[in-house]
């Protein structure tokens, strides 16, 4: 029988080989040959992620108008709840099916399900800007959604791009591309919705624009996600092709070190302890709805996101709703404006400050501090409405910048949170789950915002919370409760650390503060 240290040395001295058969073994001996992350990689998966944010976004700003030439609400204070419904469309359809999606891409590899979820917008993007009918946009904003499952994934990929010290940066660039694409895709819808009213030389009364108002911000959505779907081609895949079992190293899967049924025990604030036994113990390929970390860090994003783009939703309906209704009563280019305004702070803040923050101060603790930053920021709101001129625009800007800032850090700790919390191999399922739960979350909030925006508008005279007073003080109580879920013992502090694929690799450098038992064989 082989001694324990005798059969644990040899892993932890083994240098990694190139393995060229293995996707997944070349870009792991990529990634520790390179100096910092795969800057190419990393940049082509944010240019997809981009092309995937900006249809959610970019109706904001022109469905209100969409919705009343439809012709379907009975009254313009119901022109909202139908706003909310096309809205809630495309997160409907994704939550049904983002679960799936994460499994095929554990199974057949990040990039296909990356690649064909992009293509599904070029084709229903385009749908969703030539309808005539509300049902016809309801449609094809469903079938965009249920088809396109490649948010899970590609923050899988890009967490297997990057090696630890540069995932908090890879992240961030995911977040930031997916933020920038919420933000430059309502600036997109804003301008260039209505073509022929606002640019009646170009685009003259009679011409395909002015039958189809809303088509052009979504052909030109449409082509940005074809050219993703080409960089998306380029993409390696990082996904391993053979059995990631202990026995076989995934760089050298000739050598093996330790026999069957060894098992590896970890204990809090203990070195590794190498036993032989037939018992089998927790096994790492195994946890998935048994693992706290997951079901928390994921129920966290699935709170958020439903605040999130219930927010979303609600500032662009009081953008442009009419001032006797509790509006401000601006134009599409002037949300396009202060979205895009925004969105550049935004891109900024994430390339410059969100890394050195999270490294400093740790994911749970920065979404902490987010999150009690944007209870007070939200219930004020209404307050902007009381100015006008020069005041009205200085604080309506830095009020969304602030507060997309505060959702950008709490995001993107949760992307960290949630890909720490399971091995490599379950990336795709852990983010597919998340991607679920968050979609029917971000559902709800569109459709539930929609609804309560129409009921605040008839309540402008009530003596508790009139108006838009109380559709900001439930956005504030969403958050509330999502601050509650950031503590322990809800949200472990184990999820600051990454779960390694193979334990034994990394427990001789840090102690994890995990404690579960792992068989070799």
């Amino acid at each position: 029988m082989m001694d324990s240290s005798q059969a644990l040395q040899p892993l932890l001295n083994q240098k990694k080989q190139r393995n060229y058969r293995c996707p997944g073994c070349d870009i792991e001996y990529r990634k520790e040959s390179a100096k910092g992350p795969l800057k190419l990689y990393l940049a082509f998966a944010s240019f997809v992620v981009l092309c995937n944010a900006l249809p959610l976004s970019s109706l904001f700003p022109f469905v209100y108008f969409m919705v009343r030439d439809f012709g379907i609400a009975k009254s313009e204070t119901r022109i909202s709840t139908y706003a909310g419904f096309v809205g809630a469309a495309l997160m409907f359809g994704r939550a049904l099916t983002s679960i799936f999606w994460g499994m095929l891409a554990d199974i057949y590899g990040r990039k296909p399900v990356m690649v064909f979820g992009t293509a599904t917008i070029v084709v229903f993007n385009t749908l969703f800007g030539f309808s005539k009918s509300f049902w016809l946009a309801l449609i094809s904003r469903f079938l965009m959604g249920l088809l396109n499952g490649m948010l899970g994934p590609v923050r899988a990929y890009v967490s297997e791009i990057c090696t630890l010290e540069y995932q908090a940066f890879g992240l961030a660039m995911v977040a930031t591309m997916w933020a920038v694409g919420l933000i430059i895709g309502p600036a997109i819808g804003g301008y260039l919705s209505q073509p022929s009213d606002k640019y009646p030389s170009l685009f003259p009364s009679g011409s395909l624009f002015d039958q189809f108002p809303y088509a052009l911000p979504c052909l030109c959505i449409s082509v940005a996600a074809f050219l993703g779907v080409i960089v998306g081609l380029f993409l390696p895949e990082t996904l391993h092709k053979h059995d990631r079992s202990v026995e076989c190293n995934p760089c050298n899967s000739e050598k093996k070190f330790v026999p069957k049924d060894t098992v590896i025990s970890i204990k809090e604030g203990n070195d590794i302890d190498i036993a032989t036994s037939r018992t089998v113990y927790l096994s790492f390929n195994k946890i998935k709805w048994k693992n706290k970390g997951m079901i928390s860090s994921i129920f966290l994003y699935f709170i958020w996101g439903l605040h999130d783009m219930a927010y979303s939703e609600i500032f662009s309906l009081w953008a442009v709703s009419p001032k006797q209704y509790g509006g401000l009563g601006l134009t599409t280019s002037d949300v396009g404006t202060i979205l895009s305004v925004s969105g550049f702070v935004l891109l900024v803040f994430q390339l410059v400050a969100f890394a050195p923050l999270a490294n400093r101060f740790g994911a749970i603790q920065l979404i902490q501090c987010s999150i009690v930053i944007t209870l007070p920021l939200v219930v004020v709101f209404p307050l902007i409405q009381t100015t006008d001129g020069v005041t009205l625009w200085s604080l309506l800007i830095s009020a969304n910048v602030i507060k997309n800032i505060l959702s950008a850090c709490i995001i993107t700790g949760n992307f960290i949170l949630i890909n720490n919390s399971v091995v490599i191999s379950q990336r795709g399922f852990a983010n597919g789950v998340s991607m679920s739960l968050a979609s029917f979350g971000r559902a709800v909030g569109p459709a539930c915002a929609g609804t309560l925006f129409s009921w605040a508008q008839e309540r402008l005279d009530s003596w508790f919370l009139p108006g838009m007073w109380i559709v900001f003080f439930i956005l504030a109580v969403v958050a509330l409760v999502s601050l509650i879920f950031t503590f322990e013992p809800i949200l472990p502090k184990s999820l600051l650390h990454p779960l390694p694929e193979r334990p034994w690799e990394d427990v001789t450098t840090q102690k994890l503060e995990r404690s579960s038992s792992f068989t070799l064989g």
